[in-house]
């Protein structure tokens, strides 16, 4: 099984001496070419060995680090980009794989749902019209073209809001337009919180100089944003939506009690 950065710096400190091994060394523990691990180097990616004589000798850091590469690459950073956040904390390589998992990590809190076209197309009313509305869907990101006519449907939950609405009698154009302003005013929402974090977190840290003590702390606020903004927006949203519901059918309630009056009076 692979290891990885955390396990590998625990068992490099616990069981093997690792203030003078050789480059093969490293390769074999690992599992990168010497070519690569020269490569990471010049790069700025690693840096340079303790040279004794003609001999480069590698520690517990430089295993680490090749490890903390190893798994941003598999997270989909590519090496420029690695080597930015590396020099953006210097010395604290563990908490820099933790910031960048953080940003990556979904918020939603769903497993997406494999779907075909068939079971779309039948999903949008099986008549004409249920082309367009795949596109429409797909334009607003709620589902993810695979190829070969298998689609991602990235919130079950949203879907099924929208069958169900279907079975109540809202038509599908009127759905899409209701769809696409939930959109809109959720990334409102969105940037609002990113935008918080920003200003009132992240650039406080970066006129500080990014210390190295406090990459904790900034990591930790992010994760706690998760649950916090998706808490907030949910309470924000039922409040309005009581105090809309209220005002709409006490309005449609009088109308029908005075439309009751006059017929009366006939």
């Amino acid at each position: 099984m692979k290891r990885g950065y955390a396990e590998s710096v625990s068992s490099l400190t616990d069981d093997e001496d690792t203030d003078a091994v050789t480059i093969d060394e490293v390769a074999r523990r690992t599992g990168m070419t010497v070519r690569n691990i020269r490569a990471h180097q010049a790069r700025g990616l690693l840096p340079p060995p303790d040279v004794r004589g003609r001999t480069g000798y590698y520690g517990q850091d430089h295993v680490a680090r090749i490890e903390l590469i190893k798994e941003l690459q598999a997270d989909g950073f590519n090496l420029e980009s690695i080597k930015k956040l590396i020099d953006a904390a210097p010395g604290n390589s563990g908490e820099v794989l933790r910031f960048t998992r953080a940003v990556r990590e979904p918020f939603e809190d769903e497993e997406p749902e494999i779907v075909d076209v068939s079971e779309l197309a039948e999903r949008f009313g099986g008549d004409e019209s249920a082309p367009r509305l795949l596109e429409q869907a797909l334009k607003l990101g709620l589902l993810r073209d695979l190829g070969g006519g298998r689609f991602e449907q990235r919130s079950p939950r949203l879907g099924e809001a929208a069958n169900e609405l279907r079975r109540i009698g809202v038509s599908s154009d009127e759905l899409y337009e209701v769809t696409k302003r939930l959109h809109r005013h959720a990334d409102g929402a969105a940037r609002a919180f990113i935008d918080l974090f920003l200003e009132e977190i992240w650039k406080p840290f970066e006129r500080e100089g990014r210390p190295e003590e406090r990459w904790p702390e900034v990591s930790e606020s992010l994760e706690r944003l998760r649950p916090l903004a998706g808490d907030a927006f949910l309470a924000m949203f039922q409040l309005v939506m009581t105090e809309r519901v209220e005002a709409a059918f006490g309005r449609e309630i009088d109308r029908m009690a005075h439309s009751g009056k006059g017929k009366r009076k006939r």
